[in-house]
């Protein structure tokens, strides 16, 4: 790949968003732009007969989504991931994408992420394909890691180091040691991508990581007080307090 042209296509439907990208691939000597789609079947098409060697992908489409196209398609190429919703940065991670890109961005963004891309299309960096991971998030099996920000960067966290996860609205924060983290998903969304055998809801606000408890103390009020191995309690509500007491059984 070194030296040779970057074959890149683009789906995105709203015409000037297009039009923004489209002039963003053509300034880049490197990339070759062979076409564009606005929405989910003719992108399908258009990718596996065009076989691009880089996508940049809209999560949101008319008539199907970003999603339902990597599903669909054949061929195998690099996604960059577009997006006005910065809560799908973990669904594009979770898929294998190279980057995202969170609308509006600019041409120093830009470059950052067709730069990343280069840098794995040269060293043809093996890892699973957007397919493969795409398929197993898809059919809902249990991610092994998530992917945050942290000074200005995004990095990822392994699953089983997180000691728990609490709501704020439609957001998360993800507890690792000492570390915080914020996600903007919401609890629900992000509970049903995790291992069901190793994170309990133990309020509607808190999952927690099995592995990580050392202790579930009843209290007088019929509730459950868990202790993590970090010294942080998590108090069960009522209801899923009966979890936990089948549990310690």
């Amino acid at each position: 790949m070194t030296g040779a042209a970057v074959t890149a296509f683009i789906v995105e439907d709203e015409p000037l968003a297009r039009q923004r990208l489209r002039d963003l691939v053509r300034s880049v000597p490197w990339l070759d732009f062979l076409g564009e789609a606005s929405n989910g079947p003719d992108a399908v098409s258009a990718i596996d007969r065009l076989r691009p060697d880089l996508v940049f992908l809209d999560i949101r489409l008319p008539r199907s989504s970003g999603l339902d196209v990597i599903a669909r398609i054949s061929h195998r190429p690099a996604v960059i991931f577009t997006t006005a919703y910065d809560k799908f940065a973990v669904t594009a991670f979770e898929l294998g994408a190279i980057d995202y890109l969170l609308k509006p961005f600019g041409r120093e963004r830009f470059n950052r992420a067709i730069d990343r891309a280069r840098a794995v299309l040269d060293r043809r960096i093996t890892r699973p394909g957007v397919l493969d991971r795409a398929r197993d998030v898809l059919a809902g099996h249990a991610i092994p890691r998530l992917f945050v920000r942290e000074a200005g960067r995004i990095v990822p966290v392994r699953v089983s180091a997180i000691e728990r996860i609490q709501a704020a609205a439609d957001y998360v924060t993800v507890h690792v040691g000492t570390r915080q983290f914020m996600l903007g998903v919401p609890l629900s969304d992000l509970e049903a991508r995790l291992d069901p055998n190793t994170f309990l809801r133990v309020h509607r606000s808190h999952l927690v990581n099995l592995d990580h408890v050392v202790a579930c103390t009843p209290r007088e009020d019929s509730r459950f007080e868990v202790t993590l191995r970090s010294g942080a309690t998590v108090t069960a509500s009522r209801l899923r307090s009966r979890l936990v007491r089948a549990l310690a059984r």
